[in-house]
C-alpha cells in the first residue's frame, strides 16, 4: 500500500527516515513492550534516545533544535510507530502537537528555551484540555487562571492527559475570563516537575488499551505560571489557537488509522495463509478472501483520503470541516477493519500476545480522543 510519505518531494530522504524509525522502534521500543505496559509509561530514556537519533521535532526549524523538515517527516515516524505495534510513546502529542503551538504563538525567547529541550528528548511535552466535567466542549472548561503580579495563578483540574505523568512542559487551556465564553479561553505554558508548588499528578489511569502510554489526571491548586508564558500577545485567544491547531492533531489520527489498517490487513493475510481449516488454508475460503478484499479496499480509500489531506495541510488548505471528516471517517474504518481482521484469527485473535488483539484494544480510543467522532460529524454538518 502506498504510504502518506510516498508523495514527498524527497523520497530518498523520507525512506532514510523510515528506515531509521523502523530500526529505532524494533531495537529500543518493541522489546520493552511488556515492561512499559506494566509500568504504565515508557522509560524517559527512550525519548532521549529518539532525540539523539534525530527523530523528535523533525518538522521544527533547525534554529530551534529540530530537523527542519515538514509534516511528512512526522507522518513517517507515526506510521512506523504504529507498524511496530507501539502505543507507549505519545509522539503524536510530543512531536506533532505541542511544538507547533509553541512555534505559532510563543515568544522568540521562549521558543529558544523550550523547543530544543523537546527536540532532544530532555523534556517531554503534553497539552491539557479535557477536564473531569468537560470533554470536547472546550468553551466550557473551568480551570481558572487569575493574574497576580507577574504570574497567573492556576486552579482546577484536567483529566485523560497523555504524557501527564511524565511531562516537563505542559500547555494548559484555562479560563482567564469566565464570563466571556470562548473569548475567555487562554493557553498557558507551564514548566512542571513533581516538586512544582500547586501542581499534582494523579495516579496513572488504567485503560483497556495503550497500557504503556502515560495518561493521568492533573490538579492545579494555586500553581503560578509567569505571565510571559501566555501563548499569544494578549489573553482570550486560546480558543482560536486551539481551532487553528486541531486540524493537524486530527490529521495525525488519520495517519495512524491508515497505518494500522495496513498493518491489520498484512497480519491477517499472513495468518490466514498459514492456518489450515477444512483441508485448506483459511485464506482459500471464499468468506475470508471477500472479507480481506473489502478490508484492503477500505485501507486504500483511507490512505488516499489521508494523503490528499496531507497535501492540503502542507499548502495551508486543510480546513476544519475536512480535518473533521478525516478524523471521524478514518478512525471509524480503523476500528471496523481491525475488528473484521480479528474475527478471521478466531480464538487466537482474542489472545493478547497476538498483535491483532493489541490493535483491537489500542484502536478503540481513536474514535474518542482529538474530539469525539460525533462532534466531528457535527462540525461537518455545520459546514454544509
Amino acid at each position: 500500500m502506498t504510504t502518506v510519505a510516498a508523495r514527498a518531494h524527497s523520497v530518498d530522504e523520507l525512506n532514510d527516515v523510515r528506515a531509521l524509525a523502523r530500526d529505532f522502534f524494533a531495537s529500543e521500543v518493541a522489546p520493552r513492550r511488556e515492561e512499559f505496559a506494566t509500568a504504565g509509561r515508557p522509560d524517559r530514556e527512550v525519548y532521549r534516545s529518539a532525540g539523539r537519533h534525530g527523530l523528535l521535532g523533525m518538522s521544527v526549524p533547525e534554529q530551534y533544535g529540530g530537523g527542519g523538515g515538514d509534516f511528512r517527516h512526522e507522518a513517517v515516524l507515526f506510521e512506523e510507530q504504529v507498524r511496530a505495534g507501539d502505543s507507549s510513546l505519545q509522539l503524536g502529542v510530543h512531536c506533532g502537537i505541542v511544538p507547533h503551538y509553541l512555534l505559532a504563538y510563543a515568544s522568540e525567547r521562549n521558543k529558544l528555551r523550550w523547543l530544543p529541550r523537546l527536540c532532544s528528548g530532555e523534556w517531554i511535552g503534553a497539552i491539557a484540555m479535557t477536564e473531569p466535567g468537560t470533554g470536547s466542549d472546550l468553551q466550557a472548561i473551568r480551570t481558572r487562571a487569575v493574574r497576580n503580579g507577574d504570574d497567573y495563578v492556576v486552579t482546577g483540574s484536567k483529566t485523560f492527559i497523555s504524557n501527564g505523568g511524565s511531562c516537563d512542559l505542559l500547555i494548559i487551556a484555562v479560563k482567564t475570563d469566565p464570563d466571556a465564553g470562548a473569548r475567555g479561553v487562554s493557553l498557558l505554558v507551564a514548566e512542571v516537575s513533581d516538586d512544582t508548588p500547586g501542581f499534582t499528578r494523579g495516579q496513572l489511569l488504567h485503560k483497556i488499551g495503550q497500557k504503556g502510554q502515560d495518561t493521568t489526571e492533573l490538579t492545579f491548586d494555586g500553581m503560578r505560571v509567569p505571565v510571559p508564558h501566555l501563548l499569544g500577545d494578549t489573553e482570550g485567544h486560546g480558543f482560536v489557537q486551539l481551532m487553528e491547531q486541531l486540524p493537524q492533531e486530527r490529521l495525525i489520527c488519520g495517519v495512524a488509522a491508515s497505518a494500522m489498517i495496513d498493518s491489520a490487513v498484512r497480519e491477517c493475510v499472513a495468518y490466514t495463509k498459514s492456518r489450515n481449516a477444512f483441508g485448506r488454508t483459511i485464506f482459500d475460503l471464499q468468506n475470508t478472501r471477500f472479507e480481506l478484499a473489502e478490508c484492503a479496499t477500505l485501507g486504500r480509500v483511507v490512505d488516499t483520503f489521508v494523503r490528499d489531506a496531507v497535501d492540503k495541510h502542507l499548502t495551508g488548505d486543510l480546513d476544519v470541516p475536512t480535518a473533521a471528516m478525516v478524523k471521524y471517517w478514518t478512525t471509524d474504518r480503523q476500528v471496523e477493519v481491525v475488528d473484521r481482521c480479528l474475527q478471521l484469527f478466531g480464538g487466537y485473535g482474542y489472545m493478547e500476545e497476538y498483535p491483532i488483539a493489541r490493535m483491537y484494544l489500542d484502536s478503540r480510543i481513536s474514535r474518542i480522543y482529538a474530539g469525539a467522532n460525533e462532534v466531528m460529524k457535527d462540525i461537518v454538518a455545520r459546514s454544509l
